[in-house]
């Protein structure tokens, strides 16, 4: 699956901006997390994931529907403040995508951004312990994204592309860390890759630069997932209308191996840009639409599944689901995680027989 996963009902904890290694000091909130991630793990091992994630425990109850994905960021990195203010774009944004951007809000930065207790190299070796199949670590929001949401009140950093660069190499050193800790699987997680289709043609070359200086130096699998955004269930329609045609192919060049990509939800409508692919890139393709409490049959993922291998070949292809769970039941949650696992063992069936 993508990253994240909805909370056990019983873990209530929050961290609230907390250090994990404060908030575990207090032994129930410790056991209740590590309980929680147990517990994510093995409804992952149940269905037959083959590559899991801790299921980001580690983000609050916070608004989006996703939790704290950006604050999780922002809170432990020095020069922000920990208010949360209005959106930089609210005024600039149309129909459902104002009430969107109400949910994410904006953060003031007050000071020169220097790296905080994150402990992705932690919450790694945590998740690690309950599993013997690789954790693939989910890191983001990322700079480019959280670039954005910033007001420039005081300090030295005066705009965004300054902004994204101090975050990059905050990012790059979590990074490095969790590779020396034995991750083989990092998936960057930054939605900037849509800003240009809103600042205009000249920023891309300011995302492709970021991307790469916050992968730069790693020797794991490197993954980059840009959903459609995701609140409540909602896409960011403005920002991201124009579909993957638009711009997957400004990020060829991008040092990843694998793009992450939505698809379930516009039934696989741009699928056919997959045979523009690099020989070199593969692709993890969501099959499972997240925006619904619809369990999908497995005869629809296996059709789904079967509309990418039209353009690209299985060894290229990975399968997921389209971005992140934490905002569905568990069980239905659950539910769509057999239903990917059942969709995909019926086209490798296919595959065998051919």
């Amino acid at each position: 699956m993508v990253g994240s996963y909805p909370r056990p009902s019983w873990f209530t904890y929050q961290l609230a901006g907390r250090d994990i290694f404060e908030a575990f000091k207090i032994s129930p909130h410790k056991e209740a997390f590590d309980d929680a991630v147990r517990a994510v793990v093995g409804d992952q091992e149940e269905a037959g994931l083959d590559l899991i994630t801790d299921g980001q425990m580690w983000f609050d109850d916070y608004e989006m529907g996703i939790g704290s994905f950006l604050w999780y960021w922002l809170e432990r990195t020095g020069g922000f403040g920990n208010a949360k203010v209005p959106h930089p774009a609210r005024d600039k944004a149309k129909g459902r995508d104002e009430w969107a951007l109400d949910e994410a809000g904006g953060v003031e930065v007050v000071g020169p951004i220097s790296r905080g207790p994150i402990r992705l190299a932690a919450l790694y070796r945590l998740a690690q312990r309950h599993s013997k199949r690789p954790i693939k670590a989910c890191v983001g929001a990322g700079p480019v994204q959280l670039s954005t949401l910033a007001h420039f009140v005081s300090g030295p950093i005066k705009d965004r592309y300054a902004l994204s660069e101090a975050l990059a190499d905050v990012f790059a050193a979590e990074i490095a860390e969790l590779v020396q800790a034995g991750c083989e699987h990092v998936q960057l997680e930054d939605l900037g890759a849509w800003i240009p289709t809103l600042s205009g043609e000249r920023d891309y070359p300011w995302v492709r630069s970021i991307v790469n200086r916050t992968l730069a130096g790693c020797t794991a699998r490197k993954s980059w997932h840009f959903c459609l955004g995701n609140a409540w269930g909602n896409r960011m329609t403005g920002m991201t209308d124009q579909g993957y045609r638009a711009i997957l192919p400004h990020y060829y060049e991008v040092d990843v191996d694998e793009y992450v990509l939505d698809f379930a939800c516009c039934e696989m409508a741009d699928a056919f840009i997959l045979k523009e692919l690099p020989a070199e890139k593969s692709v993890a393709v969501g099959v499972i639409d997240v925006r619904t409490l619809e369990i999908e049959p497995p005869e629809l993922v296996a059709e789904r599944i079967r509309k990418v291998l039209e353009h690209l070949p299985p060894e290229r292809v990975t399968v997921t689901t389209d971005c992140g769970l934490k905002q569905l039941p568990r069980t239905c949650a659950r539910q769509k995680l057999r239903s990917l696992v059942a969709g995909t063992t019926l086209v490798r069936s296919e595959l065998g027989a051919s």
